[in-house]
C-alpha cells in the first residue's frame, strides 16, 4: 500500500520499520534508521503521527535539528490506558511534543485534552479549520445508489446500521454488540453491517466477542475493505460508539455519503457531529443510551433524512479534502519562513508546496 501511494504521489519511499508496541531494541534500531535517513536527506520540514513514529520520529528531527519539526497529534491512545503503561505513553507524548516546533492536534477537544493533561504548551498547539487531518473526498463519497446490500444479502427494506473501522473495546464494539441485541427486541429485522476486521491490538476483542459477531445471524461482517464507498449506501446511519478519537475519518465519510452519525461524547468524536443537526452524540460505555439512539433514528426516516443532508451539506463546506489539505499546506509555508527567520536565512518555498496552496485557494473548498 505504501510503495502504490509514493508511485502515485510520485514521492521516494524509504521503508523504516517500527514496532506498534513498547520494544525497546527494536525502537532503538528504528530511531538509528530514522536519524540516519534524516540526516542522509536534509529535510527542511519533518513531520511523524502516531504515538511510536510520533516519538521516535520526532526525537529523530530533533537530533538532526530539522529546520522545522511537526508533531501531528490524531489522538491519545492513554486516554483508555492505566497504571504504568498510562503513565509511560504519557511520557511519550510530552518527549514527541517537546521535540517538535509544533503540535498539530486532530481536533479542538484534542487540543483541549493536550493542554489539560499538561502533555504541551498551548501556544505549540494547532487546529487547522474545524479538525481533522486529510478531510473526506467529496466526491468518491457521496450519496447513490445502492448497489451492496443484494450482494451481501441484506433485504432490501431491512433496516441496516453500519461501523467502518477497526474491530476492537477501544471502538467500542462490546457495547454495540449489547446495544444491538435490544435494538432487535423492537426492530427485530434490522441488520448491522460491520465494515472492518479483528485487529490484533492491545484491545483486541475476546474470543468471546468475536466468536459473537461471527454466529450472530443479524451481523454481516466484511473484513478489511480497500474502498468503504459503496458500503456507506447500503447503510441507513453509520454508529461509532468509540471511547477515544482524534477526529474520526469514518464519521466524516458516512456525512458526506449523506448519512446520520451516532457517536460518544469522547475526546475527538463529539468534533464530527453537530448534535441534533447531523447526529446524535451519547455517552460512552451505555449501551442502553445507544440502543435509545439507534432506535430514535430508525423509527424516524424523516429526521434521519434531514440529517444526512445536513451531514453532507456541512462536510462539502468545512471538510472537503482540498480544503483540508490546503490548509496543511499554508500552515507548511508559514513554518518553514519561520525556520528561515530563526536560521538567519532564506531558502526558497517548495514549488510543489506553492502549487498546492494555490489549488487549495482556486478550488473555493
Amino acid at each position: 500500500m505504501a510503495e502504490q501511494l509514493a508511485s502515485d504521489e510520485g514521492a521516494n519511499l524509504i521503508s523504516i520499520p517500527i514496532q506498534r508496541g513498547i520494544s525497546p531494541l527494536a525502537d532503538i534500531v528504528s530511531l538509528f534508521r530514522l536519524t540516519w535517513a534524516l540526516g542522509h536527506l536534509r529535510p527542511s520540514i519533518a513531520e511523524f503521527s502516531t504515538p511510536k513514529a510520533g516519538l521516535l520520529g520526532s526525537l529523530a528531527a530533533f537530533l538532526c535539528r530539522v529546520p522545522s519539526r511537526v508533531y501531528l497529534l490524531r489522538g491519545l491512545r492513554l486516554e483508555t490506558s492505566s497504571g504504568l503503561k498510562r503513565a509511560v505513553l504519557k511520557a511519550s507524548e510530552k518527549l514527541a511534543a517537546a521535540c517538535a516546533h509544533t503540535v498539530v492536534c486532530n481536533s479542538e477537544s484534542l487540543r483541549r485534552q493536550t493542554i489539560d493533561l499538561r502533555l504541551a504548551p498551548g501556544s505549540k498547539l494547532k487546529v487547522l479549520g474545524g479538525g481533522s487531518s486529510n478531510g473526506v473526498d467529496i466526491v468518491k463519497f457521496t450519496p447513490g445508489p445502492d448497489t451492496m446490500r443484494a450482494k451481501l444479502g441484506i433485504p432490501a427494506g431491512a433496516p441496516v446500521v453500519g461501523f467502518v473501522g477497526r474491530l476492537t473495546r477501544d471502538k467500542g464494539i462490546p457495547e454495540l454488540l449489547e446495544a444491538f441485541n435490544r435494538l432487535l427486541e423492537k426492530m427485530p429485522d434490522t441488520r448491522l453491517l460491520l465494515v472492518g476486521w479483528f485487529d490484533e491490538s492491545e484491545d483486541a476483542l475476546s474470543v468471546y466477542q468475536r466468536a459473537r459477531i461471527e454466529a450472530h445471524p443479524r451481523i454481516i461482517r466484511t473484513g478489511f475493505v480497500a474502498n468503504t464507498a459503496p458500503y456507506y449506501r447500503a447503510m441507513d446511519l453509520l454508529v461509532l460508539p468509540t471511547w477515544r478519537e482524534g477526529f474520526p475519518n469514518a464519521v466524516l465519510e458516512a456525512a458526506a455519503a449523506g448519512l446520520p452519525v451516532i457517536t460518544t461524547q469522547t475526546t475527538g468524536a463529539r468534533d464530527a457531529v453537530l448534535p441534533g443537526l447531523t447526529g446524535v452524540l451519547v455517552p460512552p460505555g451505555e449501551p442502553l443510551a445507544l440502543a435509545e439512539a439507534l432506535l430514535s433514528l430508525l423509527q424516524h426516516p424523516e429526521r434521519r433524512l434531514s440529517m444526512g443532508a445536513t451531514a453532507r451539506q456541512w462536510v462539502v463546506q468545512e471538510f472537503g479534502n482540498r480544503r483540508v489539505l490546503g490548509l496543511t499546506v499554508n500552515l507548511y509555508l508559514q513554518l518553514l519562513r519561520q525556520a528561515d527567520t530563526r536560521n538567519r536565512r532564506r531558502a526558497p518555498e517548495p514549488a510543489l508546496l506553492r502549487q498546492l496552496a494555490k489549488d487549495a485557494v482556486a478550488s473555493g473548498d
